[in-house]
Order: C-alpha cells, then sequence, then structure tokens
C-alpha cells in the first residue's frame, strides 16, 4: 500500500520502518526542518564560541526498552557504542542513595535496596515489604489510585530517595497525580523482567543521530520518502482512499504531537461523510481530555567540572525553590567536558525564574567544600571514597562560576499519566490511524512507548 506518514518524531520514523519492511510503500511528511520531533539535537554554542550539539531535553532509557534497543540495532546503531550502560544509580552528591550492582534480576535489585547508603533496616525493610506484596499481586493494583496513595506506608526517606525520583524520571508526573498501575508495569519490566533491564542507557550521541537521522538513511536506500518542511494541511477521505494535501494515499497514520493530530482531525471531520466524523470525534474526544507536563533542561558550563558519576540525583524541592531532580555530566558522555545538564520534570514556572532557581540549587548541592555546601568534608568522610570528596571540591569550585548555555523548555513534553486515564486509540477509523507516546499503550511517555506505539500502528495496516 502507499502509506503518509504525518510527523518525523520516534514514532513516525519506527512506524515508516516498520511499513518499509513489511512491504508498503512510505511518504513521511515533517513539518519542521528537522527530524526527531520531540527528541532532537540542537545547535547552540559554548560561552567560548565553541560550537556544541545540545538535545532538547536530557532522556534516559534503560535496558527493558528491548523495542528501541532492537530497532536501533536494526538500523544499523549499535547501542553499546551509542548508549552509555550503567547500574540503576540514584546518588546524591554527598553519597547517599542506592546502586545496583551487576547481577541478574532481581536480585541486583534486592542487593542495591539492602546496600543503599544513608537507608535504615527500616527503611529497608518497608520497601522490601510493599515491594514483595507488589508481586505477588502481579503488579497490579486499583487503575484510580496515585503513587502516593500506592505508597503511603512506605517510610518518608524511601519516598523521597527511590519513590519521587523514579516516577517523576519515567512518569513525569508528580507521585500525588502519577497512575499507580502504570508505575507498577515499568518497575515490573525494569526491575523483575530481563536482567539488565534496570540498567540506566545514557545517549553518547546526540538524539537526532541516536535513532531519527539512521532512520532516514534506512529508509532512503529502500526507497522511502521524507519531506522535511512540508506541513500537512488537511486529511481528507476519498472513497476507500485518504486524500493529504490532494495526494491520495491507502491509508494515513498521524505520528504528529497530540495537539496537531487533534488539529488535523478536528479539520478532517467538518467536511468527512457522516459515518467518517462519528468515528473521528470520540478520538477528539478523548485526545481533549489530555493534560500535559513540562520539562525544562538548563545546560551550564563550568569548566573544570568531573562529576563522581555521569548522572547524579539531586534533593528536589519546589517550595524551597530546589526544581531539578537530576544532573548529568555531559563530558562523560561525549560532550565537551564541563557541560552539565539539569532536569526539571514535570517543571512549573517561567524559564527565567527556573534557570535562577537550578543555578542557585547546583551551587549549594554540587558546591561541596565551598561556602554554603551541601555538607562538609567530616560528613562527607564518612560517606564517600576520600576521591570522591576531592571530586566534588573541585566540582563546587567550579560551579561557583558557571554560566548557563541554554535553557530549554518544552512546555508539553509529555502527557500527564494520572489515575484511570483513559488514551486514544491507535486505530482512528479505516485507513487512518495516529501514533506516539499518548496513544493507548502499557507505557508513560517514553522514547520507548513512542517506537512500540509507531510500530504498532504500522502492524495494523
Amino acid at each position: 500500500m502507499k502509506i503518509a506518514i504525518i510527523g518525523a518524531g520516534w514514532a513516525g520514523l519506527a512506524a515508516a520502518v516498520q511499513a518499509t519492511q513489511d512491504g508498503h510503500h512510505t511518504t513521511v511528511f515533517e513539518a519542521s526542518r528537522s527530524l526527531g520531533g520531540r527528541a532532537r539535537a540542537l545547535n547552540s554554542t559554548l560561552p567560548d564560541g565553541t560550537p556544541v550539539k545540545l538535545d532538547n531535553g536530557q532522556h534516559i532509557l534503560i535496558g527493558a526498552y528491548q523495542d528501541t534497543l532492537a530497532l536501533m540495532r536494526q538500523l544499523g546503531v549499535d547501542p553499546e557504542r551509542a548508549l552509555l550502560r550503567m547500574p540503576m544509580t540514584l546518588r546524591f552528591p554527598d553519597g547517599q542513595g542506592l546502586c545496583f550492582p551487576a547481577g541478574p534480576a532481581p536480585l541486583d535489585a534486592l542487593a542495591g535496596l539492602l546496600g543503599a547508603r544513608g537507608w535504615r533496616w527500616h527503611d529497608r525493610w518497608s520497601l522490601l515489604r510493599h515491594a514483595a506484596d507488589w508481586r505477588l499481586r502481579g503488579f497490579r493494583c486499583d487503575e484510580h489510585l496515585s503513587v502516593s496513595q500506592l505508597c503511603q506506608t512506605l517510610s518518608p526517606r524511601v519516598m523521597q530517595t527511590l519513590i519521587e525520583p523514579l516516577c517523576v524520571s519515567a512518569l513525569n508526573t508528580p507521585t500525588s497525580r502519577a497512575s499507580a498501575s502504570v508505575f507498577l508495569r515499568v518497575l515490573q519490566d525494569a526491575l523483575f523482567g530481563v536482567s539488565g533491564g534496570s540498567n540506566l542507557l545514557l545517549p553518547r550521541l546526540d538524539l537526532s543521530e541516536l535513532m531519527p537521522q539512521a532512520a532516514a538513511r534506512w529508509l532512503a536506500t529502500r526507497g522511502g520518502q521524507i519531506r522535511l518542511g512540508a506541513r500537512v494541511q488537511s486529511v481528507q477521505p476519498q472513497g476507500t482512499q485518504w486524500q493529504v494535501d490532494g495526494e491520495a494515499f491507502d491509508a494515513v497514520v498521524l505520528a504528529t504531537s497530540a495537539s496537531e493530530a487533534l488539529h488535523i482531525l478536528t479539520n478532517t471531520s467538518l467536511t468527512a461523510p457522516e459515518p467518517v466524523a462519528q468515528q473521528i470525534n470520540p478520538w477528539c474526544q478523548l485526545t481533549r481530555g489530555l493534560q500535559f507536563e513540562a520539562i525544562t533542561t538548563v545546560y551550564v558550563w563550568a569548566p573544570g567540572t568531573h562529576l563522581p558519576h555521569p548522572m547524579l540525583t539531586l534533593r528536589s524541592d519546589s517550595a524551597a525553590q530546589q526544581p531539578a531532580q537530576f544532573v548529568f555530566d555531559r563530558g562523560q558522555l561525549g560532550g565537551p567536558p564541563g557541560l552539565l545538564a539539569f532536569v526539571v520534570s514535570a517543571s512549573q514556572g517561567d524559564k527565567d525564574q527556573l534557570q535562577t532557581q537550578v543555578l542557585a540549587q547546583a551551587r549549594q548541592q554540587l558546591g561541596l567544600g565551598t561556602a554554603g555546601g551541601a555538607v562538609n568534608e567530616n560528613k562527607a568522610g564518612a560517606l564517600l571514597q576520600l576521591r570522591q570528596v576531592r571530586q566534588l571540591r573541585q566540582v563546587g569550585q567550579a560551579v561557583q562560576a558557571m554560566q548557563v548555555v541554554q535553557t530549554v523548555v518544552e512546555k508539553r513534553a509529555t502527557f500527564a499519566c494520572t489515575p484511570g486515564l483513559q488514551r486514544p486509540a491507535t486505530l482512528i477509523a479505516p485507513g487512518l490511524l495516529a501514533c506516539g507516546d499518548y496513544v493507548q499503550g502499557p507505557y508513560p511517555a517514553t522514547l520507548e512507548g513512542a517506537v512500540r506505539s509507531g510500530q504498532q500502528a504500522a502492524r495494523l495496516l
């Protein structure tokens, strides 16, 4: 069949690759001049004038993302080279937190929880008891429970150092509003699925090169077309086919953002035959009900900085104006040394306000051994090896003079993964489908969710 795919993000390109592999002729329409959608590269400049590639948001993959990793391999991208694999690590600058050792699942998780720094036995027992109960119930719960309700009897330390960072990174929704059933599904796949499923996979390549550019090269060698700068204005049924801006296709896959898909389909339903409009309208109604969360990434330049780990967890407290949950050392991920990325998931407030707050948070929490530092050397000595203390002292000196490179705010980065949420289906009408991380599926708004959705849409053609 002749297939039109509207949108060249991760979902759209995954759909195009799958459809082409299945023998269809694909044409991808992309309104912008770049590939990747909400996971793409940006051109920027360091304060000294050096050009640098950033991403429009710092993404994390995990070992459980089997479909994404398989797609990368199919496209000729070696995940072992393109991604830095490290055990599940949620360590704070003062050395507290947990790090899973290498080993088969779920023994790696068990060992990591038992060895968590800064936890008491009460905290460990609290989590192990809950984890055993979740597993006994098949990692299922009432669809209307929030993560906070699910975990209300966990110890405060476990909530603050494990559940809250995991929830906001996986679902981009605070625990008070996040779906417990989706959270448990992610935990099941990551901690109790394949060995290495909990591993963190940090991109060494920019997000465009990680998959979208490779997909474009793969499609080009197999007759697929990608039309950049081609914003689709209308999609209209015509007999058994669909007209995309006057060009006939056997089927159309909407791989745009939820808001853009809604815009296109609202226009379609105004002129479509009544039977088609009656199928489109309920889909639009569900999509209108989605709420969205923002993600802010603040890139800063602090020459001489080398964090103890490529990723550190930060103590986040919006009431204390400390919004960032994580910091990434891009110098350890193939970028220029001294480039840090601070991530604020489910961010609120304007760009300048968040940027100011993140800088102050960085100077306080990474400023070990400096005025206003997070901890002093005596306390740190009980928690960290001497080498790590020295590293953080150097970091503390560097972050006092750090400069902002760029702050990226994705206002509609993900849908809010709330309890009882109904997401729109893949199939809209005969020959008209949708894909994207917001479409019905088992995962929250992740790269894996987008890839799975695109592949599913292609298989339904």
